[in-house]
């Protein structure tokens, strides 16, 4: 190996003080210098003012989006203390600011009974990665103002008036020079807030955008709490009790959990620690499905509803059609890594499972009608199972006696390594064959699809595997389907949906999203989704070079640019208008080529997207097109 000539002694070792290294390396603190990572800077200060409200002095918050991009937040709590910290020797309060892992939050005795911010990294990360942060404190009878430029105190905690009121002002601008946008989404926003308002009862948030002509704004305040909360999941769906079974409790580990069954096949349980989305779970988690398990199962036995006396309802019989919020609070969470997505305590899933088995015991006992209504749900639920696993068992007979287990339109690629192949999935046999021809035979692969394919949002998986438009994609993709999915088992590791760009190509990829969200969820929360950009135009010209364009913004800058004498232009109207050496050019060259990748950057409103377009109801359908028309573009008449 080649040696690099330098000096390597004590004065090349670098130490960061202070916040230096939040600002050298802010990904390791907020995930990413992206909007995501933009965003996660008011998380840290609105989590701060939810912590207050946790501990029970908190009752409002504010958040403004002020024109500029300043950040505006609020709270009515007990203010950050201002007298000196004994350590540090300055103010407890610029303590916070400027010192990493300084905070409430730590040990028995700290000012919180429960936090979501367990490092004591929010206030100062925020502080650091700011072109400038202003902070005014209510507390003891003053009112209390200190400044800081890019982490630095400018002007330290000084009493600039009096008062009776408590709380925390923070008003901030993020460092433009270090992330890639510093224009905030309002809509984001209001999707987290509202889930936080839900989570923590009584609580009332604000947020309003004045960036543009038309301030938006939007408050949120919900006394019902978990049952508001599932209420608004299920907005859309047909439910089959319309109150919300209940459960709360106090004590070592206070538990509320909320539960409401809907006519639909899928399963929708969110879990939260601390008002932490643990999008991965934990032992929460595992305690709600246990318990569920066994009190459904418990009560269908002594019943006598079930048809074998020694039969049980499995877990995902009983899940199907459930929407389910479990929110814990726990002193000390150990979460499984710094993103805070899977809880790892173990004593929490004996108290969760006892206390959801005993209240949901008593609670079946006393609503025979909603007892009676779910588990004749959960019946017809195994039932299709059942199906399923048979239909399941004749797709895998039937591929043991082929000579290959994949679809036979399927044009697989040689590489065996999944990492490095992908699979096109083609609407129809003209642009697969197109494809098949212009592909890199050694990593692509080419499956084709011909008509519409089934719409599983109104549909058990029984009829999935009976289905012969989705048959070749779950061979194709070879990890299974529904709770068999086995995310190391895919044969590609990018998945590419290649539809015409018109109505039926959107509709095509629509129903292709739905079952993968669906069924093989892990898919997209892994990464391997994608979606193929095939060009819109063709501009033409003899002796030129074919220039194509993937947008009518772009076609009008080259027609600009080019001029638009004898330029001949070229709407493409399907895939298999081009030719294989067009179609790999635009299309499937990863050196030309625009994919964009399906991310689930909200579960909440994915379920909710996915039932709106592709549920039973017509008047929220209507209403979604009639909000949302004006934003349509390349509409085929």
């Amino acid at each position: 190996m080649e040696k690099f000539e330098h000096e390597y002694g004590a004065e090349q070792i670098q130490v960061l003080e202070g916040l230096e290294a939040v600002r050298k390396r802010p990904g390791m603190y907020i995930g990413s210098v992206s909007i995501r990572g933009l965003h996660h800077l008011v998380y840290e200060i609105v989590d701060n003012c939810v912590d207050e409200a946790l501990a029970g002095y908190c009752t409002k918050i504010d958040i403004k989006i002020e024109p500029g991009n300043i950040i505006y937040v609020s709270d009515n709590g007990r203010g950050i203390p201002v007298d000196i910290h004994p350590k540090t020797k300055i103010s407890a309060a610029e303590t916070v600011y400027t010192k990493l892992h300084a905070g409430g939050k730590f040990g028995g005795d700290s000012g919180y009974k429960v936090s979501g911010g367990l490092h004591g990294v929010g206030a100062s990360v925020v502080n650091a990665l700011s072109e400038w942060v202003e902070v005014t404190i209510k507390r003891d009878g003053g009112i209390f103002q200190m400044k800081f430029q890019r982490g630095k105190t400018v002007q330290p905690l000084k009493r600039i008036g009096d008062t009776k009121e408590t709380g925390t002002a923070v008003r901030f601008l993020a460092d433009g020079t270090i992330f890639e946008t510093l224009e905030y989404d309002y809509a984001t926003l209001e999707e987290r807030f509202r889930e936080i308002a839900f989570l923590t009862k009584g609580l009332k948030i604000n947020i309003e955008d004045t960036r543009g002509e038309t301030p938006k704004k939007a408050e949120f305040h919900f006394e019902g709490g978990l049952n508001s909360f599932v209420e608004f999941l299920n907005k859309n769906k047909e439910v089959l009790h319309k109150t919300p079974i209940y459960i709360e409790k106090d004590g070592e580990v206070p538990v509320e959990i909320a539960i409401q069954y809907t006519t639909s096949y899928s399963e929708n349980i969110l879990t939260f620690v601390n008002n932490i989305n643990t999008i991965e779970g934990g032992t929460h988690l595992e305690g709600f499905k246990r318990a569920l398990t066994k009190s459904f199962n418990d009560y269908a036995k002594s019943h006598n509803l079930l048809k074998e006396k020694d039969s049980n309802l499995q877990g995902e019989d009983i899940r199907e059609g459930i929407t389910a919020v479990v929110s814990v609070k726990v002193k000390e969470p150990q979460f499984e890594g710094q993103t805070k997505t899977k809880l790892g305590n173990s004593n929490v899933a004996g108290i969760v499972s006892s206390m959801v088995n005993d209240a949901l015991s008593t609670f079946l006992e006393e609503n025979p009608s909603v007892a009676k209504a779910i588990l004749e749900k959960c019946i017809a639920a195994s039932r299709a199972r059942e199906a399923a696993r048979k239909a399941r068992e004749l797709v895998r007979r039937k591929s043991a006696l082929e000579t290959s287990t994949l679809p036979g339109k399927l044009a697989d690629c040689s590489e065996k390594n999944a990492a490095e192949c992908e699979v096109y999935i083609v609407e129809g046999d003209s642009a697969g064959g197109s494809a098949k021809q212009g592909r890199d035979r050694k990593f692509q692969a080419i499956l084709p699809l011909w008509g519409k394919m089934l719409n599983v949002e109104k549909s058990r998986a029984d009829k999935i595997y009976n289905n012969d438009k989705l048959q070749p994609v779950i061979l194709a993709v070879g990890a299974g389907i529904g709770a068999d999915f086995d995310i190391t088992k895919i044969r590609y590791g990018k998945v590419i949906i290649m539809a015409d760009a018109d109505v039926d190509g959107a509709h095509i990829r629509t129903l292709l999203l739905t079952f993968f969200f669906r069924y093989m969820r892990p898919l997209i929360e892994n990464g391997n989704v994608y979606l193929a950009q095939p060009p819109l135009y063709k501009l033409a010209k003899k002796g030129m070079k074919d220039i194509y364009c993937y947008s009518d913004e772009e076609m009008e800058q080259k027609l600009n640019e080019i001029g638009r004498d004898g330029i001949n232009i070229q709407r493409y109207k399907g895939l298999g208008e081009m030719n294989p050496e067009q179609l790999w050019d635009t299309t499937m060259n990863p050196e030309t080529r625009i994919l964009i990748k399906v991310t689930l950057e909200d579960a909440i409103k994915a379920d909710e997207i996915f039932t709106i377009l592709m549920g039973d109801d017509i008047a929220p359908r209507r209403e979604f097109i009639e909000q949302n028309a004006k934003f349509v573009k390349n509409l085929d008449i």
